[in-house]
């Protein structure tokens, strides 16, 4: 399930990224001046640098919270989380902690 989510995060919204960047795409100095596009921006950021702390603090599995942010860079939010989760899940019969069992202990420590 997590890898067809980060196809469709992959796809979707790049793909509408992408024909933007081919077909409407102006200057940077015009995405700068849209507000809406830089709050956008700052959300984003402000996102991938709390989930990079979170996975930095407690580890899903043996990928390094550094290919969250390479996958988020390449691909955005709706494609690097579910992507990043599914790299540290993907062999359940390994020995390793199922994705459940990761989400009950990521929350506050007390």
């Amino acid at each position: 399930m997590l890898l067809a989510v980060a196809l469709f995060g992959l796809l979707v919204p790049n793909g509408l990224f992408v024909y933007w960047l081919v077909r409407e795409f102006g200057s940077v100095g015009e995405v700068l001046a849209n507000h809406l596009a830089l709050a956008f921006m700052l959300d984003a950021l402000l996102a991938t640098g709390l989930l990079a702390y979170l996975f930095a603090k407690r580890p899903p599995g043996p990928v390094a919270w550094p290919w969250f942010v390479g996958l988020s860079i390449l691909g955005g939010l709706g494609f690097s989380i579910p992507f990043y989760l599914w790299l540290n899940f993907r062999r359940p019969g390994s020995g390793h902690r199922e994705f459940s069992d990761w989400w009950r202990v990521a929350g506050p420590s007390n």
